[in-house]
């Protein structure tokens, strides 16, 4: 078990080390990487029982990334867990590289699925829950859903298969930052009132504040407590969190920071990582 302390402090250092894989690859996608730091430290550094000596032990927790355009996110929360060195995350996307844009459950450790299609990682994780079930296996399976992603056809078929199969062991973190790559959800093909679509769906919700880690941990301990129904957790966030200029800013989807950018967030970063160590 973590501290919040010790959990706010490990959200910044994956956001710091997430913009480091994506300024040294000149692309990538900051701003919903950013803003699941906290659901990503919490899972990975107080929840999930995992192994970085063993990355396929039979018994772990599952994690699918569906959102996997936010592969720096999950690369720099599986390397300070100890899957493989930090120092990896300044190849990321390269040509030789074991780290490239999206997940590959086929070349980097700590990864249970490839991802990268919307819609198809939470289809995964019910598979994945749906498989414990059949083997009377104890483990449990958590998914990240961007918001955007939840204009995917495919993403409420396996609302629908998690439901009907009363998949308890299933817990999807829906990323509620409001913005895609061509802004505003609500404008693009409103996806709101999420809640309400997962509950009409048969799903327990919980609806919380994205950032806060008590609340994340106490979403968890809830779900874990629900008989016969998969969880949805509503993480209300803030786009590029963490880094002033990126934040709320549809423009960070996608696109990279240049070298004075970088420098500037970096800053930022270090700044709140000193102030929550002297807290």
């Amino acid at each position: 078990m973590s501290t919040k302390k010790e959990l706010d402090i490990m959200a910044y250092k994956i956001r710091r080390d997430a913009l480091t894989g994506i300024y040294s690859a000149k692309s990538g996608h900051p701003g919903g990487s950013l803003s699941i730091a906290e659901i990503m430290a919490v899972l990975y550094f107080d929840e999930m029982n995992v192994d970085a000596k063993n990355p396929k032990k039979a018994d772990r927790d599952r994690f699918v990334l569906s959102k996997g355009h936010c592969a720096p996110a999950l690369y720099a929360t599986l390397a300070h867990k100890g899957f493989f060195p930090v120092e990896d995350m300044t190849t990321l996307r390269q040509i030789d590289s074991y780290l490239q844009g999206h997940p590959d459950m086929k070349k980097v450790p700590g990864v249970d699925m490839s991802t990268g299609s919307l819609g198809q990682g939470i289809s995964a994780a019910g598979g994945m829950a749906k498989a414990a079930k059949l083997d009377n296996a104890s483990y449990r399976v958590y998914t990240v859903l961007g918001d955007g992603e939840l204009e995917e056809g495919q993403v409420w078929e396996a609302a629908m298969f998690a439901a009907h199969n009363k998949l308890d062991n299933l817990t999807a973190f829906i990323d509620l930052n409001l913005l895609q790559i061509d802004g505003d959800v609500r404008q693009v093909m409103n996806p709101t009132p999420v809640d309400k679509k997962f509950e009409a769906f048969g799903w327990n919700v919980l609806v919380i504040d994205g950032h806060n880690v008590d609340e994340i941990k106490d979403a968890i301990a809830k779900a874990k407590q629900v008989k016969d129904k998969p969880t949805a957790v509503i993480c209300n966030s803030v786009k590029g969190k963490g880094v002033s200029f990126m934040e709320n800013q549809a423009g960070w989807h996608g696109n990279a920071p240049n070298e004075e950018q970088y420098n500037t967030a970096i800053a930022e970063i270090d700044a709140k990582i000193k102030e929550l160590e002297e807290m």
